[in-house]
C-alpha cells in the first residue's frame, strides 16, 4: 500500500514540474508569449512548485518512514518547507497584492523585478531544504548495533 502512495507522490512531483515549466516557459504550450510576466504565469509557477514539494514529502514519507511517527526534526522540516513556499508566494505576488515597490495601477502593467525573482527562488530553496531535512532526520534504526 505504501508503494502506491509513494507513486502518487512521484506523480504529483512530475505534475508540479510540468506546471512550473509551463509557467516559466509559456511558449512550449503553443501560446504566443507576451512581453513580461502575468498573474497566471506566476500562479502556475507557484502551484507547480507547491505540487513538487508536496509530492516530494509524500514520496519521502511513504518510501522511507511509512509506519513510523514523525520526529520533531521532521516536523520542523515540514514547517520550514511550508514557510518557504509562503515566502515565495508573497515575494512573487508582492506588486499584484499591493505591498511591493511597483504596485499595479490602471496604466501600468505587472513588474516582476530582480528582488521578486530572488525572493521566489529563495523561498523555493528554503522549501527544498525543508524536504531534505525531513528526509535525513528520520527515526534511527533500532536494528543497528551500537557503535563502539
Amino acid at each position: 500500500m505504501e508503494g502506491r502512495v509513494a507513486q502518487v507522490g512521484i506523480a504529483l512531483g512530475a505534475l508540479g514540474t510540468v506546471l512550473a515549466f509551463m509557467g516559466l516557459f509559456p511558449g512550449v504550450t503553443g501560446i504566443p508569449p507576451t512581453p513580461g510576466i502575468g498573474i497566471v504565469q506566476l500562479l502556475l509557477i507557484l502551484a507547480g512548485f507547491t505540487l513538487l514539494i508536496a509530492g516530494a514529502f509524500i514520496y519521502v514519507k511513504y518510501t522511507f518512514y511509512a509506519r513510523q511517527p514523525s520526529t520533531l526534526a521532521q516536523q520542523i522540516g515540514l514547517r520550514l518547507s511550508m514557510t518557504g513556499l509562503l515566502f515565495a508566494g508573497f515575494a512573487a505576488m508582492a506588486d499584484i497584492l499591493g505591498f511591493g515597490s511597483n504596485p499595479r495601477t490602471a496604466t501600468s502593467d505587472i513588474y516582476f523585478g530582480p528582488w521578486q525573482a530572488a525572493g521566489l527562488v529563495g523561498g523555493f530553496l528554503i522549501a527544498s531544504l525543508g524536504v531534505l531535512l525531513y528526509a535525513i532526520s528520520g527515526p534511527p534504526d533500532d536494528d543497528m548495533p551500537p557503535e563502539d
